[in-house]
């Protein structure tokens, strides 16, 4: 296998993302590559936050917007820095998961995208959409999907 000089990761502050950012900062770290941590958010009022908390419960890391992000990023950083990443770059982006992860590993020219798989395989899941399938079929580049569902 080749050695890879930027990894780009996904981190939504969710449990799984944490661990595909634990996973993605050992091959990193094992390639002596950059990681590139990225949270994609919409912004959101608070009012519409406690709507998406209300409805989607643990679910709705998924669309509440841009407050958690910078949160979820120093989080996600610290996880990779734990994992022994030694160069960790963060970048929050407004958008949907998909296009913003793509074009983050078309930015900083990554070899190798990496995403959690959440095994939503459920209403919510289908209604959100797999950002692991979506990112498979468009990337340019490598494509690790963690499986984070254990």
């Amino acid at each position: 296998m080749s050695s890879y000089r930027t990894v780009v990761v996904g981190a939504d502050g969710s449990r799984p993302s944490l661990r595909a950012v634990s996973r993605a900062a050992e091959v990193a770290r094992d390639s002596s590559a950059r990681l590139v941590v990225v949270c994609a958010y919409y912004p959101s009022s608070p009012r519409q936050v406690h709507e998406a908390e209300d409805e989607l419960g643990d679910e709705a890391f998924q669309v509440i917007g841009s407050a958690p992000a910078e949160s979820n990023l120093r989080e996600a950083a610290a996880v990779a820095a734990e994992a022994g990443a030694a160069e960790v770059e963060t970048v929050a982006r407004k958008g949907e998961p998909v296009p913003v992860l793509l074009a983050a590993a078309r930015e900083h020219s990554a070899e190798l995208l990496v995403v959690g798989s959440r095994g939503l395989n459920t209403l919510k899941g289908r209604i959100l959409g797999s950002v692991p399938s979506e990112v498979c079929r468009r990337a340019d580049c490598d494509v690790l999907v963690v499986r984070t569902t254990r």
